[in-house]
Order: C-alpha cells, then structure tokens, then sequence
C-alpha cells in the first residue's frame, strides 16, 4: 500500500496478507468485488466459493476486492490512488476480468463506486480493450434489468458452473468485441446487444463440486465469524414469496462423508471454534440427523459449537436441538413468515401451530431460552387478523416457556420479533403483486410495536424507505439505470447501512429522471403485460408461477368490501381496483 492506513477505521480490512489468502504470479487476474465492506463480504459463503473455484484454474488468479467505506474513500480520492485487488494490490482497472456478487439491490451504487474508483468506466458502452470485462452473477441477476447499462456480462446460475467457462473462453482474445462475442456462446451468459437472453446454469451434481476448505480467515471479525459447510442447495417448500426457492433449484445434496470431510479440514485450516452449517433450511437434509448426529460427537470434545442459519419449525426433531445444544446454546432462529395459518397457507409456508409448539417445547425442555422470530408484513391479502396473530403467537411462546418443565438451570425467556416488508421479487409467484406502501408499511409497523410490549418480547422492523426503493429495483427495468447513475453522482453509497441511507437523494434521483419512487415500488403487472426480466429464464415456467398465485388465492377469504377498502390489503385480487392481478 502507497498510503497511510493507520487513521482509518478497521484499517486490517484494507491491508490483505491474511490466512490462507493465495497470490499467484504470471497469469491474467480475476477480481473478485463484493459491493459492500469488507466484514460482510467475507462473511459470503458464494464469495469463498468462487474465491477458490478461480484459483484452482491454472492460467487464472483470483483476487478480492470490497467497497471502501466513507474514509478509505476519500482517502483514494485525495492521493489519486486506484482501488486495488487485496492479494496483489492491482488496480482493478489492470485486472483482465472483474466480477460482482449481486446479493442485494441496495448494493447497487457500491458497485458504481468500486468500478469508478477502480479506473473502470461506470458505462460498458465508454469501456474500450484497454478495460477489463464486467461480470455480475448472484440472485440479483434474475432481474439484470436496472444494472443492464453498467454490466458487460451477467452470468445467471450456479457460478461455479459457468464462471470457468467465461474466463476460459474470454482468455484467448486481446479486443473486448471478441470476448464478448465468446462469453455470449457461453450457456447461462447474457451478454447486452450480443445475445438476447440466457437460461439458468445448474450444477448437478453438488457433491463432486469444488468447495474451499481453506478458506481465508479475516483480520477483523466478520459478521459471521466462522467455519461454514454448504449442506444443500435449493428447496423444496416451495413458498410464494421466495426469490431463493425458486432459482436455487432442484435440491441437491452433499453426502455426509464430504459434509465431515470438508467440516474438519476447514476446522483444521482456519482455527474456529465454531461451524456454521449453511443452506435454505438445513433441518430439510435428508440425512440431518446422520450428520449432526456424527458433527457432535466429533466436535464436543474440542468445544466446536453447531450453528444453524433460520430453519422450518416442522423441521428439527428434539434429538437435533440437543445435538446443537451439546457445546453451547446460541439460541435458535425461526421464519414462521406469518402470524395466521390462513396467511401462512397463502404464502405455501405450511408450518402449523401444532408444528411450533412441538419443536418449541423440546426446545426449552432441553434448555434454550432465546428464540428469534422473522415475520413479514405487506404480504398479498394480509389483514389486521393476521398482523394481531404474530402478537399473539409470541404471547403463546411466552406462556409455553413457562408452562414447559426443564431439568437444567436456564434464564428467563427472550424472545426477538423482527418483521420485514415483503418486497415483490423477480421469477416468484408474487412478482406481478404491488407492495404495500410507505404509509400502510408505517401504520403496520406501529400496530406491532404496540401489540409486542410484552415482557421478555423485544421488536424490530426493516426501515420502510429502504423496503420501498429495494422493490423499485427488484422489479424495475433498465430506465432505472439513469436513476441510479443520478443517485450516486448525487453521493448514494451504502444503502443498506441506516447511518448512510438517504431517502430524499433517491427521490431526486427518480423525480430527475421523471420516475416516481413509491409508484415504482407499488407497481403491479397485469397478466399479458411484459416483464422487465423476461430475457432471463430461471428454470421455472411462467406458467407454473401463474398457477401458484391462482392457488394462493383460491386459499384466501375476501372480507366484505367496503369503501376505502385499498388499505385492506387485498390489492393484488380486489376486482374493484383498476389493475387487478388476478391470474385467468
């Protein structure tokens, strides 16, 4: 490094050189960039993935880079120094290929920032042969739409599966036409103006994949510190809502002898003293209790915690939850979605309540007292019924701790209530849906706040703006390219950070460009009407997700229809409004 770290804050984060970090001389560089600081981005088990896929490849490097934060910015700025490649400290303008990881939409100007302070043109249309080639993958790529002036390459699917293909394919060419004329015969690659779509890229079979099992381990802590084993890859629930769900599949499985292999070797390699297993919900593996089962008893002598990310509360058995509790308690984190079965049935998420006071009670009969509930409010033909029915179903949580008898000494309960704002996404049965918008978002968030002050209860929600502009994107088509070009020029960075949002730039930004944000965000999409992300095919047919959405609402029951009645919550099937959604 040419400039004086010491006055930024976490400087470790900028310095390279850590465990397990790999530097290869004489070959073409692929840059890794992650959108967003560097404690998230190595918390990203996709980034770790691919970090290793690249630099198995003989005649290609990967090396990583992440958005700097508002110091290590100006810093650059002020000395004309290009952001750089940790591993090597390259300037991403001389790499030969950089990629992005769209993992969230409000990640979006942090990808301007890296590619403007990298030396990279922001626009593909201003890049020359002199420039490296743009890639993007991640499940922001279903809808590539409000990115698709910024991108030269956007690899849909499995990336282990398709960004070796890529990079082999666009090595051999010196002008940026011809590798892109390449990268667009690449299955899975959609290449803007040299092709005109790409379908998903699946690895099949997942146990024989590439899977790093030396990772590197950071300098500073991450916000998830620890080893992680990918399980599975997909669901199998189907829920209406899920973006993840749907383009993750078919499952596919690791066997339990790799899962052991590569859990002790990454143990081995890294020195944690904790293993994350990873997947949508990991209590689903078909042989889950072979694998905690074995896990335990291996990692309980040396004092290695089990974590699970948010599981089905079908799922766990009590033998799983005492495999999990075996070194420590960590508490345990549960997606109920909704707070009425009828909603839940709705949304497909078919977990009932006889499924949570099950898994509930073995939970605190076997000692755990912190539980964490994730609800979303806005969904399709949610009323006030089913909003009082999360207030309700942590009140019933409440009184089964206490009626629940446990040998082992424990704390009162805690339990945590997050609620997030359903956003419509891309490639799901609820895509053509409107959100809800900022006011009803207000309005449903005060109503929980009140009806959760409950003792032992704690509550939180998702900031309503953020929730509304993560929507305008997540369905939105290439005319928000300005938009976001506007916003970052006007100072956007780091929208998914509270301290650095702001709201009132974004709305300038789309009224510049003569858009409106929260109209963007409430929009709903007749049946015949055109998709933005139609050049993508994710794998599943329109048509089974227009049979999905006519299932969810034959579920549901329409309350009588009085006037006013937009903020009942049934837009997306009310027949009085002017644009229903309603599938034929």
């Amino acid at each position: 490094m040419t400039t004086n770290l010491l006055n930024l804050n976490a400087p470790a984060q900028y310095t390279g050189g850590e465990v397990n970090a790999i530097v290869k001389q004489g070959v073409p560089r692929f840059a890794l960039c992650f959108p967003d600081s560097y404690d998230v981005g190595m918390s990203h088990v996709g980034s770790k993935i691919l970090y290793h896929v690249v630099n198995i490849m003989p005649d290609w490097a990967c090396e990583r880079a992440f958005a700097p934060r508002a110091d290590r910015e100006a810093q650059l700025r002020e000395v004309g120094e290009k952001l750089a490649t940790l591993e090597s400290n390259t300037p991403l303008c001389d790499c030969q290929a950089i990629g992005f990881s769209l993992q969230y939409e409000l990640s979006y100007t942090n990808v301007l920032l890296m590619l403007e302070l990298g030396g990279i043109p922001q626009r593909r249309d201003e890049r020359t042969d002199a420039h490296p080639i743009v890639i993007a993958g991640g499940p922001c790529t279903t809808n590539p739409m409000p990115l698709v002036d910024f991108i030269d390459v956007f690899a849909i699917g499995d990336g282990e599966e398709i960004l070796p293909e890529l990079l082999a394919a666009m090595g051999p060419h010196t002008t940026r036409a011809d590798k892109l004329t390449a990268a667009a015969q690449v299955p899975g690659a959609y290449v803007p103006d040299y092709n005109k779509g790409a379908k998903r890229r699946i690895i099949e079979d997942l146990d024989a994949a590439p899977y790093p099992t030396a990772p590197v381990v950071p300098y500073v802590q991450a916000v998830h510190d620890r080893a992680v084993i990918e399980v599975f890859r997909g669901c199998s629930r189907g829920c209406r809502f899920c973006q993840a769900g749907m383009i993750y599949r078919p499952v596919r499985e690791r066997k339990v002898g790799t899962l052991l292999r590569q859990a002790k070797e990454q143990l081995a390699s890294t020195g944690y003293d904790e293993l994350g297993l990873c997947s949508l919900s990991t209590a689903d593996y078909s042989q889950v209790d072979a694998l905690l089962g074995t896990l335990s008893s291996e990692l309980t002598p040396t004092h290695t915690s089990l974590s699970l990310p948010s599981t089905r509360m079908d799922a766990l058995q009590k033998a799983q939850l005492d495999e999990l509790a075996a070194v420590r308690k960590s508490g345990l984190t549960f997606a109920p979605e909704a707070g009425t079965q009828r909603l839940r049935d709705v949304i497909n998420k078919n977990v009932t309540q006889e499924d949570i006071d099950r898994t509930l009670t073995h939970a605190f009969s076997a000692g755990w007292n912190r539980v964490k509930l994730y609800f979303m409010i806005g969904l399709p033909t949610e009323t006030q019924e089913d909003l009082q029915g999360i207030a309700d179903m942590a009140r019933g949580i409440r009184k089964l701790f206490n009626t629940t008898p446990c040998d082992i000494p424990r704390k009162g309960l805690a339990v945590s209530v997050s609620a997030s704002t359903f956003v419509p996404k891309a490639g799901t049965p609820f895509a053509r849906c409107p959100q809800i918008s900022r006011e009803q978002i207000q309005e449903k968030q005060e109503f929980l706040r009140r009806a959760l002050k409950i003792p032992g209860v704690t509550f939180s929600s998702h900031d309503s703006s953020t929730s509304v502009l993560e929507s305008a994107f997540a369905r939105g088509g290439q005319e928000l390219c300005n938009v976001l070009a506007r916003a970052y020029a006007s100072g956007c960075r780091f929208d998914g950070w509270r301290e650095t949002f702001r709201f009132d730039v974004w709305q300038h930004a789309f009224a510049g460009c003569g858009l409106d944000l929260d109209a963007c965000a409430t929009r709903s999409f007749a049946p015949d009407e055109p998709l933005p992300w139609a050049p993508i095919d994710i794998g599943v047919s329109q048509e089974f997700l227009d049979r999905e959405y006519a299932a969810a609402m034959a579920t549901q029951t329409t309350p009588d229809c009085r006037e006013g009645c937009r903020a009942c919550g049934l837009q997306a099937v009310c027949t009085k409004l002017p644009r229903p959604v309603a599938v034929n």
